[in-house]
């Protein structure tokens, strides 16, 4: 740590390595699969009834697994802060919890149970230091994160209930850069159909399409609007893209198959409607079975919209000047490789929001790691930042 003000020193001292880690450990011990996460929020729970923090449980449309939300309020009128992160993991085998040196590992270390006991540690320590002057925080975990298992589902409710504060920072794992542009993300999954059933290949009905050829010409017409959205560019995020992953036909060589079917994304640039993208798509697919014959459905699933951070916000600038007391340095600016949560507060409750972590790898694998000194710089950087924006006008 390098503060050297005494109130914010003392305020990064408030951070205890000891009980972070405890707390991160805690957490992971607690499996959690998309859409079951119940044993982790209910641990978290526990955890902040334990501090002596009053823990409500919405249950944000998910009843099977109820949301976490703490309010700390300094009685005083300001800002709210929002720490915000998900408690579920991806669906892999379950690795218990591990201590080893710099390093904790285990089921959702890195992704991103850690950045959360990051952010409950730091509001133990502004409250330990009595740091919040003005302003609340309001901390909340969630289930129903991790495509294609949610879809942000029960954050999406909390932010139609209005749980949300006046800005957020997420401790997912993303700690060399500031995101202030990231492209909105949709899967897509499309079925072509005939009539008849699979029949030998000489048996064929005459006057029945090939799905085959329709999802070839299907995948022609993907990648010319593909090439279309490369133009739709922007120097950080990238292009717009509709990228075609999967197609699968037919049981053995000379049967002539029933179905054919594609997978793949879709990803845009801010200023794009989401409607507008669904449209575009299924207009495609109309035009096909009209031409072709064949019997087309979609599923087309949301997972987040484009994503937008003001860099002029006073959010932001409580941030860097947070970052650079504990670094010495500015967090350079960057896009946002991924979509998170991140991107339903700025595109739904229109709120800023900052994903900042630990340094950590392995997400999405079952080696999960993440750096218990970065953690702790985490808090203090999380702590600070909540000082600073909670006492702004």
């Amino acid at each position: 740590m390098k503060v050297k003000h005494e109130p914010l020193a003392s305020l990064c001292n408030a951070v205890n390595p000891q009980r972070l880690v405890q707390t991160a450990v805690q957490l992971v011990s607690a499996p959690s699969p998309t859409g079951d996460a119940g044993k982790a929020a209910d641990c978290l729970a526990e955890i902040l009834r334990a501090d002596g923090f009053a823990v409500t449980r919405p249950a944000a449309g998910h009843p099977s697994s109820p949301a976490v939300a703490v309010r700390f309020d300094s009685g005083r009128k300001g800002p709210v802060l929002q720490f915000n992160g998900h408690l579920d993991t991806v669906h892999l085998p379950f690795v218990p919890p591990r201590v080893d040196g710099d390093q904790l590992t285990g089921s959702g270390a890195a992704d991103m149970k850690a950045g959360m006991a990051a952010a409950v540690e730091a509001l133990r320590a502004l409250r330990d230091a009595n740091a919040l002057r003005t302003g609340s925080i309001l901390l909340t975990g969630h289930d129903l994160h991790e495509a294609p298992w949610g879809f942000g589902q029960q954050l999406d409710h909390l932010i139609r209930d209005g749980c949300v504060g006046d800005a957020v920072l997420i401790p997912e794992p993303l700690s060399t850069q500031l995101p202030v542009i990231g492209r909105g993300a949709a899967t897509w999954k499309v079925s072509i159909r005939r009539t008849g059933p699979p029949v030998h290949e000489v048996m064929r009905p005459k006057d029945e399409p090939s799905v085959i050829a329709a999802g070839a010409e299907l995948v022609g017409r993907l990648e010319r609007l593909n090439r279309q959205l490369a133009f739709q560019s922007d120097a950080l995020a990238g292009s717009a893209s509709l990228f075609v992953g999967q197609i699968h036909s037919g049981e053995i060589y000379n049967q002539y198959p029933q179905e054919c079917w594609l997978e793949g994304t879709r990803r845009w640039l801010p200023g794009t409607a989401k409607e507008t993208v669904k449209a575009e798509f299924r207009d495609i697919l109309s035009r096909l079975e009209k031409e072709t014959g064949v019997s087309i459905a979609a599923d087309f699933r949301f997972i987040r919209d484009a994503f937008f951070l003001e860099q002029q916000h006073p959010f932001v600038s409580a941030f860097q000047q947070s970052y650079r007391a504990v670094t010495g340095q500015d967090l350079p600016i960057g896009p946002k490789p991924f979509v998170d949560d991140g991107n339903s507060f700025s595109a739904d409750a229109k709120v800023p929001a900052i994903t900042h972590g630990p340094r950590a790898g392995g997400q999405h694998t079952v080696n999960e790691w993440v750096s218990i000194d970065d953690l702790v710089r985490v808090a203090q950087v999380y702590a600070l930042t909540a000082a600073a924006f909670c006492s702004s006008p």
